[in-house]
């Protein structure tokens, strides 16, 4: 089932139509500084697939902006030729939320890490994902804190050793997909990096999806936690199960019960539902103020402000 509505606006943020480009986009104009991720990282798939995704949707470079916070796959905005924004731990998803509702006419896509979207960050990810805040954003799993050199993060499974648990960590892992379902996000799926097409499908569908949309990429930290994912990847001696075909993605129980399966769990479109976004109801009250004072001086609009408080 495919959105209609795009989640790419077609004016610009004073009303007027987007100016058009002249020009097809291209990788090569996507393309900016050398990534410097470890070799056999899976942030190199994610960042590829996201390349594709923008040569495919083709739409005015000066309309994307490629956001992250703090960890290895925050480093996104330095490997692609956009509007960029490289932000504090965990505080990403509240600057986009602004960003996202001042300016209609971009299109944001957040890329994080589970660190960042779950740990530090966890908080805003909730009230963003239940606000229904139209944006984008890529949750790159690797289930370790792989840039400090190999800690325990909220999704590293029980037993996992590292330097804050060398004996093994005593702690249940969280469930991302469950987690952002009981949260309220309205577009929710499921991929991985050693999957490319597929992971090019889901970016696609969450992207054009109207609202918080969401895609958790298991991507595999080589360095600190290799061979994590290999029960997912079919050439691993793993298996790749996909969300069942007669899986109603608008059944918000049918969606928290895919999350219920052991890893390496489904892969796909989860949830997907259309409600208002925080976007359409803040141009909502914002277009109602704006209208009061229409055809008063500026002398009468004070007196009347002033009235309301007394």
């Amino acid at each position: 089932m495919q959105d209609t509505n795009t989640s790419f606006p077609e004016t610009a943020a004073n009303g007027t139509a987007a100016p058009e480009h002249a020009h097809t986009l291209t990788k090569a104009q996507l393309k900016a500084d050398k990534p410097t991720w470890c070799p056999g990282c899976g942030d190199f798939a994610v960042l590829a697939a996201y390349q594709k995704l923008l040569e495919k949707l083709n739409v005015p470079q000066e309309s994307i902006v490629t956001l992250s916070g703090i960890g290895c796959s925050s480093r996104f905005p330095y490997f692609v030729n956009t509007h960029s924004v490289h932000y504090i731990h965990g505080r990403i998803l509240p600057f986009t939320t602004g960003l996202s509702l001042t300016r209609p006419d971009l299109h944001p896509f957040v890329f994080i890490g589970d660190g960042d979207a779950f740990s530090i960050g966890g908080n805003h990810f909730d009230h963003c994902a239940r606000k229904n805040v139209r944006m984008t954003v890529i949750v790159m799993d690797n289930q370790v804190y792989g840039l400090t050199k190999k800690q325990t993060s909220p999704t590293s499974p029980v037993g996992f050793r590292s330097k804050t648990d060398p004996w093994g960590s005593k702690v249940t892992a969280l469930n991302p997909t469950k987690k952002l379902i009981s949260s309220g996000a309205s577009f929710v799926a499921r991929t991985i990096a050693a999957n490319p097409a597929h992971l090019l499908e889901m970016l696609e569908e969450a992207t054009n999806h109207d609202g918080f949309s969401v895609v958790e990429c298991l991507s595999e930290c080589v360095q600190f936690n290799g061979g994590c994912f290999d029960g997912a990847v079919p050439r691993k001696g793993g298996e790749f199960p996909l969300v069942p075909d007669d899986h109603d993605v608008t059944d918000e129980e049918a969606a928290y019960a895919l999350t219920k399966k052991r890893f390496p769990g489904y892969f796909g479109v989860y949830y997907k539902s259309r409600r208002p976004t925080l976007n359409e109801t803040e141009a909502e009250i914002v277009g109602q103020a704006e209208s009061r004072p229409k055809g008063l001086l500026a002398s009468e609009v004070l007196m009347s402000a002033l009235e309301r408080l007394t």
